[in-house]
Parts: C-alpha cells; sequence; structure tokens
C-alpha cells in the first residue's frame, strides 16, 4: 500500500474519522428525529443503539478494513476468496453512493444559506410577507429549494469542492482538510450552545431534551434510532471498511471506535442543547419541522430573535457546511477507492468518474424537490425515497450481514487479532465486542427490522 494510503497520525486519523461521521446526520437529521420521536425518549434510545449497535459494528468494520487492506468490495474478498461475502462490501458503496445522490443537494443549500447570511439576503424582507414572520423564512425556504437553477449550481460547486480535496490524496487531502475543519466545528459548537444557555426558556428546553417520557418508547421510535445511530456514525456504508484500510497497523481500534462513537454522540448532544432552548424561547414548540425545515426555517427563526441574527447564521452555516464537507468527502471516498484498488486507475481519474455523475443524479435529486416533485418512488420523491432507503433499510441491512460475517464466516481469529493488534494489546473489551457481534446485534437488528417493515 502507498504511503499516501494511510493516516500519517493519530491526530489525523481520529479527525478523519470523527469527519466522517460527524455530518448532516447530526446536525441536518438528528435533532428534527428527535422531535418527531419524543424527545429525550428518542435520545435515551439512541444512546442505547449507539452503545450496543453503533461501537460493536463499527470496531467489525474497522477489523475488515484494516485486515484486508483494501476497499470495501476487496477487503471481503481478500479475506474470504471465493465466497459471495464482498455483496455486503457491494451493498455498502451502493448505500454510500445513494446517500450522496441528496447529501451533495443539502451540501448545496447549506452553502447558499452560508452565503446569504454573509449578504443578509436571508433576513431581507419579502413582499407580503411580514418582516420577522415564520413565513418569511418557509417561504424563502420553499421559493429556493423548489427552484431550478440555484440549488443545482451550488450542488455542483459542493461536488467541485469534494473532487479537488479527493484529488489530493489521502493524507494530503482528507487527513489535512479534517485536521483544520473538525477543530472549527468543535469551537463553533461550543459558542452556539453558550448562547443559547443565555436564552429565556433554556431550562424547559433542555427539559424536553434530557427528561424522557418512557411511554413514549414504541418499536417506531426504536426503528427510527437504529437508522439515525448508523446514518450518524456513517456505518453499513462502507466508509468505515475504507478508512479502516488506512489504519496503521499499531492503531487501537477499541480505542478509536469509542472516541469516534463518543465524540459523534457527544456532538449531536451539543445540537440538541443548540437548537431545543431555542424553541421553546421563542415559542416554536408547536412546529412540527422536519430536516430541511428545521435547519431552514426553524434555525432562522431563532436566529432572527437574537442580537445580531447576521452573525450567529453565519456561524451556524459555517458548521453546518463543515459537516457537510467531511461527511461527503468520506461517503465519495468509499467508490473512489474500489476504483483504485480493482481497477488500478489513478486518483484523479477514480474520484472524477465517481463525482461527475452526481452531476446528473443530485440535480434530479434537487429538482424532485419542484419540478419533479410528482415523480414518485413508493410514494416517495426521488430525495426522501433515497434518504429513507438508506437509512432505514440498506444501513441496517449491511450491519447485520457485517455482523453474521464476523461472528459466524470469518477467518478464525480475525477479529480477536485485530481487535488485540496480534496479540500486542491487551483488550478486555474484545470478548464481549465478538459476542455481541455474534449473538445479540444480529438478533436485534433483524427484529428491529422486522418490525419495521410490519
Amino acid at each position: 500500500m502507498a504511503e499516501n494510503s494511510e493516516f500519517k497520525s493519530k491526530i489525523g486519523l481520529i479527525a478523519a474519522t470523527v469527519g466522517s461521521a460527524v455530518g448532516l446526520g447530526n446536525v441536518w437529521r438528528f435533532p428534527a428525529e428527535t422531535q418527531a420521536n419524543g424527545g429525550a425518549a428518542f435520545l435515551l434510545v439512541y444512546v442505547v443503539c449507539v452503545l450496543l449497535f453503533g461501537i460493536p459494528v463499527m470496531l467489525g468494520e474497522f477489523a475488515i478494513g484494516r485486515a484486508g487492506r483494501s476497499d470495501a468490495i476487496e477487503s471481503y474478498r481478500k479475506l474470504s476468496p471465493g465466497t459471495g461475502w464482498w455483496i455486503s462490501g457491494f451493498l455498502g458503496i451502493l448505500c454510500a453512493y445513494l446517500i450522496l445522490t441528496f447529501y451533495m443537494v443539502v451540501s448545496g443549500w447549506t452553502l447558499e444559506y452560508l452565503f446569504q447570511s454573509l449578504t443578509g439576503e436571508l433576513y431581507a424582507p419579502i413582499a407580503g410577507v411580514a418582516e420577522g414572520s415564520n413565513l418569511q423564512f418557509s417561504d424563502r425556504m420553499q421559493e429556493y429549494i423548489g427552484s431550478v437553477w440555484p440549488p443545482m449550481i451550488w450542488t455542483w460547486i459542493t461536488i467541485i469542492i469534494c473532487g479537488a480535496v479527493l484529488c489530493m490524496g489521502v493524507q494530503k487531502g482528507i487527513e489535512r482538510a479534517s485536521n483544520i475543519l473538525m477543530p472549527l466545528l468543535f469551537v463553533i459548537l461550543v459558542i452556539l450552545c453558550i448562547t443559547a444557555m443565555t436564552l429565556p426558556k433554556a431550562a424547559e428546553g433542555l427539559e424536553y431534551f434530557f427528561s424522557p417520557d418512557f411511554s413514549k418508547i414504541t418499536p417506531e421510535v426504536w426503528v427510527s434510532a437504529l437508522g439515525q445511530s448508523f446514518f450518524s456514525l456513517s456505518l453499513g456504508m462502507g466508509t468505515l471498511i475504507t478508512y479502516g484500510s488506512y489504519f496503521k497497523k499499531d492503531t487501537n481500534l477499541t480505542n478509536t471506535a469509542v472516541t469516534v462513537s463518543l465524540l459523534d454522540m457527544f456532538v449531536a448532544i451539543l445540537v440538541g442543547v443548540i437548537i431545543f432552548p431555542g424553541v421553546m424561547s421563542f415559542g416554536l414548540e408547536d412546529e412540527n419541522f422536519g430536516g430541511s425545515s428545521l435547519v431552514f426555517v426553524t434555525f432562522p427563526e431563532i436566529f432572527n430573535m437574537m442580537w445580531c441574527p447576521r452573525l450567529w447564521s453565519t456561524l451556524f452555516f459555517i458548521l453546518l457546511a463543515v459537516a457537510a464537507l467531511t461527511s461527503s468527502i468520506s461517503i465519495s471516498e468509499v467508490s473512489i477507492a474500489y476504483f483504485c484498488g480493482h481497477f488500478k486507475m489513478k486518483r484523479t481519474t477514480a474520484t472524477w468518474l465517481v463525482l461527475a455523475p452526481l452531476m446528473v443524479l443530485s440535480s434530479v435529486s434537487s429538482l424532485s424537490n419542484g419540478i419533479l416533485s410528482d415523480w414518485k418512488i413508493f410514494g416517495y420523491t426521488f430525495f426522501d425515497a433515497c434518504d429513507q432507503f438508506t437509512a432505514n433499510l440498506l444501513m441496517p441491512l449491511g450491519a447485520l450481514i457485517m455482523s453474521v460475517y464476523i461472528g459466524w464466516f470469518a477467518p478464525k481469529h480475525m477479529m480477536m487479532d485485530q481487535l488485540t493488534n496480534g496479540g500486542t494489546l491487551r483488550n478486555r473489551f474484545a470478548r464481549p465486542v465478538i459476542f455481541l457481534l455474534k449473538w445479540v446485534t444480529p438478533i436485534l437488528i433483524t427484529v428491529i427490522l422486522v418490525t419495521s417493515l410490519f
């Protein structure tokens, strides 16, 4: 493996892997899922899913990647040649690519709203709408998202930015960008959290977010929390297998998985600490916000009622742009690594081979929110179908197949060797993790998937 195909430092490794996990799933999806599924009840189930499913599945994907030293498909082929387990890797690549079709669109929206925050256009009056009214922001969002050219242009800009980073390789591109962007993300998060704590009804917002009503924990909440934990941690899409192949042989996989999972969960919780005090303080608790309306309507409403709204809006959309960029890069890397490894392509060629079709597919995804909104897939627009299909089916299914493989069909002692670095590390969590992947994780994911279907 080329030198540039490994992360150079432990800090860079953590930053890149956290950057892969921390993305729109934390800032765009998590608060909306929390609000739709009972507040603190959802948070509690989400934490359980991260600890019980997320960390073991992450360790399984890291182990396959580092042991196979290749992409999501070839790692399975190297570990179990002549078998069909590579299909699990193929499902991961398919899942990652479907996610990119709408992820790039939302990333483009984020750049547009950052631009509008910087120029002040976001808070400019709209003809026929009272200034400061929530209609000011919902009408602006509907007008922008439903338009043809502006969303597509910003989506293409996002794709080009990701391509520029990815062409530079693992160390000079992915690792270097993560080392800069992830500290920036955490600084902005802390600033916004401190500001949220000064709002009039911050205590009520925190109570809603942290005091669970156990009667609201239903099978549907478990399905949503499982899907959110996988989406948030980038599980079941081949990303962590690919990144695992870039880990050095002495990397402590358990410490890395726990650190990444806890930091990712911490970011999601901090976002909740930012949003729910604002929702309560400004009387927005009755709004049934989804991912898009939360980010592009509810947040601007909150900022508009605060001192210097352009400042807070700019900080927030920088935060969201950073999260979107780091995750878009990591998700794209799944397919790029496959083309580089399997077809021996130059990295630049593979990068644009992967990203160029997104110029069309993401455009279709963008237009499905406007002039193509009547085109439905099982009752969903193309944009929503890709979101629901990947988060609630492909990702859990990929994790299920991977768990069964690790528990029953992987080379003997492979998982133990990876968790202990060939016996050089004492890891008291190795056997419990293997037990979870062999018995608990497959059974519970199956139950949750079956429950969601019926």
